[in-house]
């Protein structure tokens, strides 16, 4: 019994240094290009809510909008997702609808997409879809 939690510890261990490592800021494009951040890189995270009546075709429109921005000069990576099943607590919000993760090498970049005509079209576009847009960037 005590070797089985060993190895449960061990490999408990194996898994936290490795997501642990994962999120340590990095000084070049190699390592970045592994998972982890260049130092510099600025994370754009937007939460959206969605109209309670919109159809699911206009859901599916909707989601042109992340394809519409992947188009924009400066953006590094781009994803989105809907809120994870994760258990309720009161530090926990999950009532958005969709999230959207950006990644720029710098703030020169965030400030070129923020300002850009193909952002601005597409959230005017698109924006017929939300009732509330919260945006958070870090600097990593």
């Amino acid at each position: 019994m005590e070797r089985r939690n060993f190895l449960k510890s061990v490999t408990a261990a194996g898994v936290t240094g490795t997501l642990l490592a994962s999120c340590t800021p990095v000084e070049n494009k190699e390592t970045a290009k592994s998972g982890a951040f260049a130092t510099g890189t600025i994370l754009h995270s937007v939460h959206f809510w969605l109209k309670e009546d919109i159809s699911e075709e206009e859901e599916q429109d909707f989601l042109n909008f992340f394809e519409e921005l992947r188009k924009v000069p400066g953006v590094q990576t781009l994803q989105y997702g809907k809120p994870a099943p994760t258990n309720p607590r009161p530090v926990v919000d999950n009532s958005f609808q969709y999230n959207l993760l950006v990644t720029f090498q710098n703030m020169d970049d965030i400030n070129t997409y923020e300002t850009h005509p193909a952002h601005i079209a597409a959230a005017e576009q698109y924006s017929k879809y939300w009732t509330k847009v919260q945006v958070r960037d870090t600097l990593i």
